[in-house]
């Protein structure tokens, strides 16, 4: 039922409310697939009758509704997983409005069986990478393990401080036709998945907040604080004050808003591959206040692609000289190098007999049946049993995809069966399990789908701890009987139920608290850039819209446009936004024909300097740091993507009728984003870097704009129409015409516009504030004397805007019929500005190229 205040609350549920299944008629019987909602009577199962029956009483409407409320959650908290990464369109990820429910009892089972296998694979990944008794025994074929491509050698004898090397583990299952589960894989090289859960987690008891505590669902956030102190504890035997990163493979990894939002849940920086550096036996970040030593590494890089001096020379993502450090026991990375080798699907098939020599017992959980194609036996197998089975290599790559055999006509059959007896070492078959039937919601009915449950451990003192819950996910394709995981899968909040009622004590933090100085100013230059740059882009696209804006009011006004006003304002159009020759090179027949330039300037996101380009690139900017906006950054962000589709739309058929109005939006959005800004976001270097290029770019296009438009002299009543065209676009027309009443002279322009410093578009403002900004800037060079070579070019600006007389610099030279004392003016300023950004750039910003390889990957085909 529907509360007052609009959230779903858990019904009463009475004795015919327990024996009455909601009427779901599109749920249709699952075949030879375990159900887990409802049992073969197709009554529900008793843990899931609360939620079925709120859900039925939603209607479909109600169910729609919160479905969209779902969506817009996740797309309001940025959450992605982005194959293509396009900042205009985001892929949100996809989350099911019913939660996959599991009983304690089903829990303790998966807990038990979770625990012993992290154990196990911590046991064989010391083992492989150490005396290899595994080998030396026979219990796994040593070619399996010296030819596998995640083997690596350099790895031996790589220990990590604490009781395990595996400090984190991910493994997925499903349930069987007889409701047991099995695992089909391991993810033990980065296991990502958990910071989707714990977004899963936020939006669905958001959406039904009272169900889910009537539920009594366990909760997951403990997990991630125990996480967070076991990180911590791992290098006490050298700090107290452990620097803990996040390496991420950057914004362009489909899974970078998990990366973000686990390092922002966590407290950790995010850092690339570029942002660190060894020095001195150790890892450091380069910060804005120098290197700051690192002592974890939470890496979401790839085993080989995180040391181009010892591993993949052609990696753009890792970090020189990493492997050295961590054998030399001087930083902890999660997982340890190497770890990718565990997750072969191949270890499956002896992974009993591993087992039993390791610690001799039995799987709690047992492994989905697996044969090894390089088996002569097996090979056989599979020969007879292909269309009953599923193809993998026994390395995991994004270019080399499953088989299912189910799907192959006998034509493909065969051709399958050839290529593994090319190369059968390179292959493992597996027994195709379908998974246990889900009920998920789609276009507001109730559907059955396939479903895999990823569970993940932690490494503790006892052994290995279990998040209370995991991360679900359900196929969306209707002939695809396994879950995918990328685009064509839902994801489910996960409810492992509690026998005991829950306590309402938060999980504390024991992490040690870093000194000021790390927690202030501990940001990696490359974040400090993108922020600069975001702010610049910003102003760019702002004040071109602005002019654009008035151009076309004054094209469409009720007034004629005379020639030359027309052709100033159109080539002022040209040189503000860069879109060069444009209108400066125009014929007549352009300039009375201007529309295809003009809509070329707006959306054509190929030519820099367009409206569009500049959005598009300070989207992309916000992309790269993703972690340092708010949560009503991203909510506006979202709606400028929305206005910016819009645009897109209304010039599909030529120039709109209304012009101005398709671009009002647009401003709007941008003005909240920086009053936003302004408002809510601390004072600190990040909030100062953003300003300086908004003060910066502000500068310079108000210059440009002076410059391109009252250089050329007019006569009168043109003058004054450019004037005040000038005036509309920095929203300072009104101020002027209610200081100076009907008096229009280009010198009374210029004082507004320049000198005025109660006018937060001046030039004499802007270049102000970047006196101001610059103080607060870190110092790390040795001081010298006098000022650094950025504060006297801020200071020279503002003496010689100061200094101005405006009289001298708005008079004409009559030779010319130009005012060469403005545009020597402006052109000054201009320069002057360009270089104080390359002095910020090169001071502050990393500019260092990827690491180069001493010879070519591939030498020895090219000899």
């Amino acid at each position: 039922m529907q509360s007052q205040t609009g959230l779903l609350t858990a019904p009463t549920v009475d004795a015919s409310s327990t024996t009455k299944a909601p009427t779901f008629s599109s749920y249709g019987q699952p075949t030879n697939a375990y159900d887990e909602a409802f049992k073969e009577d197709r009554q529900p199962r008793p843990h899931w009758q609360d939620v079925l029956a709120s859900v039925e009483k939603l209607g479909p409407e109600g169910r729609i509704a919160s479905e969209r409320r779902v969506q817009r959650i996740l797309r309001e908290d940025g959450a992605t997983y982005n194959l293509s990464s396009d900042p205009l369109s985001p892929s949100v990820w996809e989350l099911d409005l019913i939660p996959n429910i599991i009983t304690s009892t089903d829990w303790s089972v998966i807990e038990t069986g979770l625990k012993q296998r992290s154990a196990l694979f911590d046991l064989i990944y010391k083992d492989l990478y150490g005396p290899q008794e595994l080998l030396k025994n026979g219990t796994i074929p040593a070619e399996i393990i010296f030819g596998h491509p995640d083997f690596l050698r350099q790895c031996h004898n790589l220990t990590t401080p604490g009781q395990h090397d595996l400090l984190m583990h991910a493994v997925d299952l499903v349930r069987d036709k007889n409701g047991l589960f099995q695992v089909i894989g391991d993810r033990t090289q980065v296991p990502n998945g958990a910071g989707y859960a714990l977004e899963n987690r936020a939006v669905i008891s958001r959406v039904f907040p009272i169900l889910f505590r009537n539920n009594q669902v366990q909760r997951i956030s403990s997990f991630f604080h125990a996480f967070k102190g076991m990180l911590s504890k791992l290098t006490s035997a050298w700090t107290d004050t452990p620097r803990i990163v996040v390496l991420t493979p950057g914004a362009y990894s489909s899974s970078y808003f998990e990366q973000a939002y686990q390092a922002n849940y966590m407290g950790f920086p995010l850092v690339q591959g570029s942002d660190l550096t060894v020095r001195n036996g150790a890892v450091w970040m380069k910060s804005l206040n120098g290197l700051a030593r690192v002592d974890v590494i939470l890496r979401r890089v790839e085993d080989a692609r995180c040391d181009q001096a010892e591993l993949r020379a052609d990696s753009m993502l890792g970090v020189p000289g990493l492997l050295e450090v961590a054998r030399a026991g001087n930083v902890v990375i999660a997982n340890p190098l190497g770890s990718g080798l565990l997750e072969s699907p191949v270890l499956l098939k002896y992974l009993p007999a591993i087992s039993q020599f390791l610690t001799g017992q039995q799987l709690a959980l047992p492994s989905v049946p697996t044969w090894w194609a390089g088996d002569p036996m097996d090979l056989e197998y599979i020969t007879n049993h292909i269309n009953q089975l599923i193809i993998k290599p026994i390395a995991r790559r994004a270019d080399k995809k499953s088989i299912y055999g189910h799907t192959l006509d006998e034509k493909q059959c065969q051709e399958t069966i050839e290529k593994i007896k090319k190369t059968p070492h390179l292959y493992v078959a597996q027994s195709y399990i379908p998974g246990a039937m889900s009920p998920i919601f789609d276009n507001g009915q109730l559907q059955a789908a396939p479903t895999m449950l990823r569970g993940f451990t932690m490494s503790d003192q006892d052994g290995y701890s279990v998040m209370p819950g995991g991360l679900s996910r359900v196929s969306q394709c209707d002939d695809d009987m396994i879950v995918s995981n990328l685009s064509k899968s839902k994801s489910k909040d996960t409810w492992v139920l509690s026998t005991q009622p829950l306590s309402n004590k938060v999980a504390s933090n024991d992490q040690a608290i870093l000194h000021d100085e790390a927690v202030q100013t501990n940001l990696p230059s490359r974040v400090v850039e993108n922020l600069f740059w975001m702010g610049r882009y910003a102003e760019r696209a702002e004040i071109s819209m602005r002019l654009l804006r008035t151009l076309f009011k004054q094209m469409n006004g009720i007034d004629p446009l005379p020639i030359e006003s027309r052709r100033l304002l159109l080539e002022m159009a040209s040189r503000q936004t860069g879109c060069l020759p444009g209108f400066t090179k125009a014929d007549d027949e352009m300039i009375t024909n201007p529309d295809k330039e003009l809509i070329s300037i707006i959306i054509d996101n190929k030519r820099p300097g367009s409206v569009k380009a500049n959005l598009h690139a300070m989207l992309n900017c916000g992309e790269q740091v993703k972690e340092m906006l708010s949560a009503d950054t991203r909510i506006i962000i979202n709606e400028l993507r929305d206005h910016i589709h819009e645009l897109d739309r209304a010039y599909t058929n030529g120039l709109p009728s209304a012009p101005e109005e398709s671009l009002d939006s647009l401003v709007t959005s941008l003005l909240a984003l920086s009053g936003l800004n302004h408002e809510s976001m601390l004072r600190g270097l990040d909030w100062t870097f953003q300003e300086i290029g908004r003060r910066t770019e502000r500068a310079i296009q108000t210059a440009t704009l002076l410059r391109a438009a009252l250089t050329k002299s007019l006569p009168e009543p043109e003058q004054q129409q450019i004037l005040e065209s000038v005036l509309l676009s920095v929203e300072a027309l009104i101020s002027f015409r209610r200081r100076y009443r009907n008096r229009s002279r280009v010198a009374y322009g210029l004082d507004l516009l320049m000198i005025d410093g109660t006018n937060p578009r001046s030039l004499i403002y802007q270049v102000d504030q970047l006196r101001k900004y610059i103080q607060e800037l870190p110092r790390n060079d040795v001081p010298a004397a006098g000022l650094s070579p950025e504060n006297r070019l801020v200071i020279k600006s503002l003496t010689d805007i100061q200094l101005a007389d405006l009289e001298v610099i708005a008079a004409v030279d009559r030779t010319t019929n130009t005012r060469t004392e403005l545009e020597s003016l402006m052109t000054q300023l201009l320069e002057q500005l360009e270089q104080f950004t390359v002095l910020i750039s090169d001071k502050y910003f990393d500019h260092t190229e990827g690491p180069q390889p001493l010879s070519m990957a591939n030498w020895e085909t090219s000899l």
